[in-house]
C-alpha cells in the first residue's frame, strides 16, 4: 500500500470514528465530505441549532499531539473561509462554529478522541 493510499484510508477511519463520536455526544449528522473550490469540509452537523463545521485530524500516533500541531494558523484560515462558503448554502442567520477532533490510533489500544469546540477562538 502506497504512503498515499495509507493517509487516506488513516483520514477516512478517523472521520468514521469522529461521526460515531459525534453522534453519541447528541449531534445530528447534516453531511460529510462537503467540497468547494477552496477545499473540503470533514464533517457538518448539528448541536442543537447550531450548525457545526468539523475538522477532522488523524495521525498514527500514541497521542494526539500531532493532529492538534497540525492545526497551523494557515489552516485556520482556510477552515473560516470554507465554513463562509458552506454557510452561504444554509439559512443566512444560522448560528455556526468551527470544531477540530484530533484522532490518535495507537499501535495497540483504543483511539484517542479529543474535541474542542469552537476552534477559530483558540
Amino acid at each position: 500500500m502506497s504512503e498515499n493510499t495509507d493517509r487516506r484510508a488513516t483520514g477516512r477511519h478517523g472521520e468514521q470514528l469522529a461521526r460515531e463520536y459525534l453522534l453519541s455526544i447528541g449531534y445530528q449528522h447534516i453531511c460529510s465530505n462537503w467540497r468547494c473550490p477552496r477545499g473540503e469540509i470533514d464533517i457538518v452537523v448539528k448541536d442543537g441549532e447550531t450548525f457545526v463545521i468539523v475538522e477532522v485530524r488523524t495521525r498514527r500516533s500514541d497521542t494526539t499531539e500531532w493532529a492538534w500541531m497540525s492545526i497551523d494558523p494557515r489552516k485556520q484560515a482556510t477552515l473560516e473561509i470554507i465554513a463562509y462558503q458552506f454557510m452561504e448554502t444554509q439559512a443566512a442567520d444560522s448560528a455556526w462554529r468551527i470544531d477540530v477532533v484530533a484522532i490518535a490510533l495507537p499501535r495497540s489500544g483504543k483511539p484517542i478522541i479529543e474535541h474542542a469546540q469552537d476552534a477559530l477562538n483558540w
